[in-house]
């Protein structure tokens, strides 16, 4: 399974998590793009007012996720393994990493990062 995962650019905790996702990536079947990228709202069917709510995961087939569940799809296609969407997917777990990540997104800008991607690639932005 291949994917594209689309993250906050103006986010530094999020370029950072991008980043490490990135050098992380063992198939080279992840691809990342910003939120901010031209025409993003359209390709992922989300209304342009709930975009930057969370993190999107676009994959082959062309099935969009968001949330902590997009993070386990990413996850799972740079490692080569279907372990982390199983273990979200296990009854409990879903509602309890959903909880973390809705926190940790509402929070996002007051966590220590890095020079967010588009500020550092404007053009993709």
């Amino acid at each position: 399974m291949a994917g594209t995962l689309f993250f906050d650019g103006n986010c530094g905790m999020c370029t950072r998590a991008r980043d490490f996702l990135v050098r992380h990536n063992r198939t080279g079947d992840l691809e990342t793009e910003p939120l901010q990228a031209p025409s993003v709202a359209e390709r992922l069917g989300v209304p342009e007012d709930r975009l930057l709510d969370s993190v999107r995961w676009l994959d082959q087939s062309g099935a969009v996720y968001s949330g902590a569940e997009a993070a386990n799809a990413a996850v799972s296609v740079a490692l080569g393994t279907r372990l982390p969407i199983l273990i979200y997917r296990i009854p409990g777990i879903r509602q309890a990493e959903e909880a973390v990540y809705r926190w940790v997104a509402d929070h996002r800008y007051r966590f220590p990062g890095k020079t967010p991607y588009c500020e550092s690639h404007p053009v993709a932005c």
